[in-house]
């Protein structure tokens, strides 16, 4: 934007449409500012007037925002940052900065690197505190908008704007408790087909349903074939407590970030030759552009990285590039 265009506008404003869009009620962004509510009354008016449209239409729950406000919506979370980087000092000291880091992961994922990574902060940069949650199907929306920080997840396609680093790679792995029949050597698929599973949903956010079909199952239907499902599950302690418990399988990975034996006495065991599988699925930890010039969020996802490293060397699992 020209800077004679820049010149008619006062930056204020843009945090004020920022609050507005959150709270979407006068009232509750005025005390946010620390105004009263006809000053914020008559700061939406200068809004209105400089991006000559009306914004926001009331309701009775409050301000609708007009398809321009949404528009401006997507764009300002990445204005207002880079605007406090340019402002803030360059110098970073992990043991003062104060921050909230929000991180999205599976459950099967989290509970390898983030109880590490909390520790790691607490004796490193206590004033640096985590929030974590599962998998969600909006996830690429709440990291453009600032909502979260960082997502773990299987590798997949996305827009420029997304950047990937690699986390290491899954081998997909048939899993089984420590004594069952077919823990003492390489099952085939009729030997898998006579026990019952566990399908446990590794990055699925909806409520969960025995009659969603996993890869495996797509698998088995091409070779006319179908397994017996004992439990359908999104929860993970839930899922390896029965199959520690039962003569039941469940099809997870061979090469996870941590031992799950340190907890459950688990074998697992390569998937049987008649099912066609990927020979490994990619894992990576995913963040939006915007963050990229943050001191804050690249030295977090650097704690994250050798957290990672170390579990892998100490498994023996080969170490993971980190081009993207």
């Amino acid at each position: 934007m020209p800077v004679d265009t820049l010149s008619r506008i006062d930056l204020n404003l843009l945090v004020a449409m920022q609050v507005l869009l959150e709270e979407r009620n006068v009232t509750r962004a005025a005390e946010r500012m620390f105004v009263t509510q006809p000053a914020m009354s008559k700061t939406l008016l200068r809004l209105r007037t400089a991006f000559d449209d009306p914004l926001f239409t009331r309701s009775g729950r409050g301000l609708v925002p007009t398809p321009r406000a949404l528009e401006i919506q997507r764009q300002l979370p990445e204005i207002l940052n880079s605007v406090s980087q340019v402002l803030e000092e360059q110098d970073f000291d992990p043991t003062t900065r104060e921050a909230s880091i929000h991180i999205v992961a599976p459950e099967f994922l989290a509970v390898q690197a983030i109880p590490e990574l909390t520790k790691r902060l607490q004796e490193e940069s206590p004033g640096i505190s985590l929030a974590l949650s599962n998998i969600d199907d909006n996830c690429e929306q709440l990291l453009e908008s600032g909502e979260i920080d960082f997502a773990m997840e299987i590798e997949k396609n996305l827009p420029k704007d997304f950047i990937t680093t690699p986390l290491g790679d899954l081998r997909p792995a048939v899993w089984m408790r420590k004594g069952h029949p077919l823990s003492d050597h390489d099952p085939s698929l009729d030997e898998m087909l006579e026990y019952p599973f566990i399908q446990y949903f590794l990055l699925i956010a909806d409520k969960v349903s025995p009659n969603t079909e996993s890869r495996f199952d797509r698998m088995l239907h091409e070779l006319g074939r179908k397994r017996q499902k004992a439990l359908t599950t999104d929860q993970l302690m839930t899922a390896l407590d029965t199959l520690n418990t039962s003569d039941c399988l469940m099809m997870a990975t061979m090469d996870d970030l941590k031992q799950e034996g340190e907890y459950y006495e688990i074998v697992r065991k390569p998937y049987p030759k008649e099912v066609e599988h990927y020979p490994e699925i990619p894992a990576v930890l995913i963040q939006h552009r915007r963050t990229l010039n943050s001191p804050t969020h690249e030295w977090v996802k650097e704690k994250i990285l050798s957290i990672v490293r170390g579990i892998r060397v100490e498994r023996g699992i080969r170490e993971f590039s980190e081009d993207n």
